[in-house]
């Protein structure tokens, strides 16, 4: 039987004919695809054996301490990053990236140059007294003493190409020519280096932090950036 014109259909007919509207349930989260649960893990991977060499040393990093700080299997981890070899490999790039991200914000524009140049003195040393530097450099130290490769001289190479770029990007107007430039570049990185070694020395709950170091080093950054004095 036909309904009258102008009348609703019936709520059952309704109901058949639009589709129910479900609303997401609280405190689910959107599933992720197989590329971000990867990352994810391997993430967790690096981070557990950043902790572990910053806290223990290299010698003490064990597969089992590696799995237990991630929360996976160690099988897990060889899946992720294949041998021991590869995944400190992997954890000296993470170092690199991470200390070229802490400039992505720093440009000439930003600033004057002597608060540019104090403001990459405390980007660079965040890197050089976090625990990643800490891993890179026990990683670096103990595979120049046990079994020197190729590695030990590519990573600091790559960070001493990343600060001239860095560098060039930050202080565009310095007149320094290029072996100033780098000699400057060179000294500022031992200065952080040495600094952050001397802090690794008080052991895990230094007492006392290089902040006068730091502020002579921004004012000679500052300094030598303006190149050499002319006599008027």
């Amino acid at each position: 039987m036909r309904r009258p014109p102008g009348r609703c259909p019936p709520l059952s007919d309704a109901r058949r004919r639009e589709p129910a509207l479900r609303l997401p349930r609280r405190g689910v989260r959107p599933r992720r695809s197989r590329a971000e649960r990867s990352a994810e893990t391997r993430a967790r991977i690096l981070e557990g054996v950043i902790a572990s060499i910053a806290e223990l040393g290299l010698q003490r990093t064990t597969a089992s301490e590696i799995a237990r700080r991630a929360g996976v299997t160690w099988g897990a981890v060889q899946h992720h990053f294949g041998a021991k070899e590869e995944l400190l490999t992997a954890v000296l790039e993470e170092g690199f990236d991470r200390f070229a991200r802490r400039f992505d914000d720093l440009g000439a524009e930003s600033a004057a140059l002597p608060e540019r140049a104090s403001r990459f003195v405390d980007r660079a040393w965040e890197h050089f007294a976090s625990p990643v530097y800490r891993a890179n450099f026990e990683i670096l130290l103990v595979t120049v003493r046990d079994d020197p490769s190729e590695l030990t001289d590519r990573i600091p190479a790559q960070m001493l190409g990343a600060v001239d770029r860095l560098w060039r990007r930050v202080f565009p107007e310095s007149p320094l020519d290029r072996d100033r430039r780098h000699g400057l570049e060179r000294y500022v990185i031992a200065v952080l280096s040495g600094l952050a070694s001397s802090v690794m020395l008080q052991g895990p709950r230094p007492q006392v932090q290089p902040e006068a170091e730091i502020r002579l080093l921004k004012e000679t950054l500052a300094r030598e950036l303006l190149g050499p004095r002319r006599d008027s």
